[in-house]
């Protein structure tokens, strides 16, 4: 697979978790290339907790249940029956989380890069997350995002320092496939953009 097959091909995987362990050694490649990934300054400011525990995996799920019902709660009309066919979580069926923090305090207190844009560091992890999907992609695994949640309740849950944000967890497995279309616009969420709707030359141009 090229790097274009994958990134057309990869998606945000939900209910197609097969449950199969992963192998190793596929699992190896896959935070190695999240590792290369660039970061300002070089401060590597990520970290990665792999969570297997069946236990844990039940928690977190059932938080996650929680939150999908408060923002159901929020929605009517069509846009209830609508996220109401969306899965939104694949925990305990891929049997792997993969959580990514962001280390704010890796690299020293002078990072390079990052004097002038606080956020840099978010970025750089945010990069690292992003090289993870495609090499898994590449390795014909499923990465779902899970972003109802908590962050306290993540941390506590599994123990990061105060000053370690988690800011992903993704459900990491092996599956049967993946949807030829994205399931939000498969549904009806949401439907991507023409590339012309967000390419501006020189300066911005509103009304678009």
């Amino acid at each position: 697979m090229d790097l274009y097959d994958a990134i057309n091909r990869r998606r945000d995987t939900r209910a197609e978790f097969t449950g199969e362990p992963v192998d190793p050694a596929v699992l190896e490649r896959v935070l190695s290339a999240a590792h290369a990934a660039p970061s300002v300054g070089m401060s590597q400011p990520w970290d990665f907790v792999l969570v297997r525990s069946p236990e844990t995996l039940s928690a977190f799920r059932d938080h996650v249940a929680t939150e999908r019902d408060v923002f159901a709660s929020s929605l009517s009309g069509e846009r209830a029956a609508t996220f109401s066919r969306i899965k939104i979580e694949g925990i305990c069926e891929s049997g792997l989380g993969v959580v990514v923090g962001y280390d704010p305090t890796r690299g020293g207190s002078q990072v390079l890069g990052r004097h002038a844009i606080a956020d840099a560091g978010l970025y750089s992890t945010v990069l690292a997350i992003q090289n993870l999907w495609l090499a898994a992609t590449a390795e014909g695994l499923g990465v779902g995002w899970v972003s109802f949640y908590r962050e306290e309740f993540l941390r506590s849950l599994i123990g990061l320092p105060s000053h370690v944000r988690p800011v992903a967890w993704l459900c990491v497995g092996a599956v049967d496939g993946v949807p030829e279309v994205p399931d939000l616009e498969r549904f009806g969420w949401r439907h991507r953009s023409e590339l012309s709707s967000v390419v501006h030359e020189e300066r911005y141009l509103s009304g678009r």
